[in-house]
């Protein structure tokens, strides 16, 4: 009989940081490694998105903005 225990806030809060710190994780355990694999996927998808930066303005639509 396998109890199947979440992970506590201060384990997860441990694997986050060594995920965005690129460290390994240094633990067999299951759990962790799918959570940190999970929080590795969502940091590359998020270096793949390009950054918008500052406003952007369409040009076409400020023709009332002076008056």
């Amino acid at each position: 009989m396998s109890l199947i225990v979440p992970l506590s806030s201060y384990r997860m809060h441990r694997i986050y940081l060594a995920a965005t710190m690129n460290y390994g994780l240094g633990s067999d355990d299951p759990e962790e490694s799918a959570y940190y694999n999970k929080i590795r996927k969502e940091i590359n998808d998020m270096k793949k998105q390009p950054i918008k930066k500052g406003i952007s303005l369409n040009w076409d639509n400020l023709e009332g903005i002076d008056k």
